[in-house]
């Protein structure tokens, strides 16, 4: 394995394997198959084949198999060990102008949260999860949700499941990302993914540098079937979009700092990836 930073460095210095490199950073914990990375990226099966394996040589993505199918995720031990190397090694002397670039601010004041959900078409899994974290936790957190279709509305059976469960239902609407990004938007303390899809578009980076997670699950939207078999799989979304949210408001935030508040997030995703296996 040649996993030394010259030679990890140069291998990231070709734009697509980066742009894998990148795509399996969004989507970390989660580990993605070759063909979700190559659809993802619109790049041929045996393209992809070629760069993840250069990838692994260089000891920045890992390999493990499920049954018959071969899933990659990034070897977060060998990326840490790369960007010690940048930020301590090759700053040694002046830290002053490194670290505070990558690190930034690693407390967690006690204060209300700013939290965004993020999916293709904010109009089910998003919407859901920013109304629980709404009727949850209220005086802890701000709950807003985007979509990356611009042409989306919200879902009859998502509003269904939403008002028999007694939510308020009325200040909700589909809301693209880009109403997020202008200078007078919120300010986000968490930004969360909770769809493969949205997770693999290259979405902003956000200013703050937000804590971020991955809690993709199954489309609710995309099942077919009878009325009662479509409203089940909605049922289902939201039950395990509410254990996810309650795991990450029983978090204490106040005594956490950055580092270790992204690993209890990177946590519950990781969980989330074990539940829609």
């Amino acid at each position: 394995m040649e996993n030394d930073p010259a030679t990890q460095l140069s291998t990231l210095g070709h734009p697509q394997r980066l742009a894998v490199f990148r795509l399996l950073m969004r989507r970390y914990p989660g580990q993605v198959p070759a063909g979700d990375l190559a659809a993802a990226l619109d790049i041929k099966a045996s393209t992809m084949s070629t760069y993840l394996a250069a990838l692994q040589r260089a000891g920045l993505v890992v390999q493990t198999r499920a049954g018959t199918s071969l899933l990659y995720a990034a070897d977060m031990t060998r990326v840490r060990q790369l960007f010690e190397y940048l930020l301590l090694d090759c700053c040694r002397g002046r830290p002053d102008l490194c670290l505070p670039l990558a690190i930034g601010d690693t407390s967690m004041s006690d204060r209300k949260y700013n939290v965004l959900f993020i999916c293709t078409g904010n109009s089910a899994r998003s919407i859901f999860a920013e109304s629980i974290l709404r009727a949850t936790a209220p005086d802890r957190f701000e709950a807003y949700s985007a979509g990356t279709n611009r042409h989306s509305s919200l879902n009859p059976f998502a509003l269904r499941v939403l008002a028999d469960k007694g939510y308020d239902t009325s200040p909700l609407r589909s809301k693209h990302i880009s109403e997020f990004t202008s200078p007078d938007a919120p300010k986000f303390d968490f930004v969360f993914t909770v769809c493969d899809q949205a997770a693999n578009e290259d979405c902003p980076a956000w200013e703050g540098q937000p804590i971020s997670g991955h809690w993709g699950m199954p489309d609710p939207v995309k099942v077919t079937g009878t009325d009662a078999e479509k409203s089940l799989a909605f049922q289902q979304a939201f039950g395990a979009l509410r254990s996810r949210i309650a795991a990450f408001t029983a978090l204490p935030m106040a005594s956490l700092d950055r580092i270790a508040l992204q690993s209890a997030v990177d946590e519950i995703g990781r969980a989330s990836t074990k539940e829609t296996s």
